[in-house]
């Protein structure tokens, strides 16, 4: 995961620390003004969102990781 600020006012507040473990659910910060998020999954994730979808955080689901 990368958290990338936008051109317009873009803001990143992060609460992880660098090489902190984390779970799928745990909340490890927060983007304001239009920034984004990079999201890295393996090959074998199944996607749940289309292009465009527009989404919330903490409410969609964005893919299924196989084990």
């Amino acid at each position: 995961m990368r958290q990338v600020a936008g051109a317009l006012a873009g803001r990143i507040v992060t609460y992880a620390e660098v090489g902190e473990s984390c779970r799928i659910d745990d909340h490890i910060g927060f983007i304001k003004f239009g920034s984004r998020v990079d999201l890295f999954l393996p090959l074998d994730s199944e996607i749940l969102v289309r292009l465009n979808d527009k989404t919330k955080g903490d409410i969609t689901p964005i893919a299924r990781l196989h084990s």
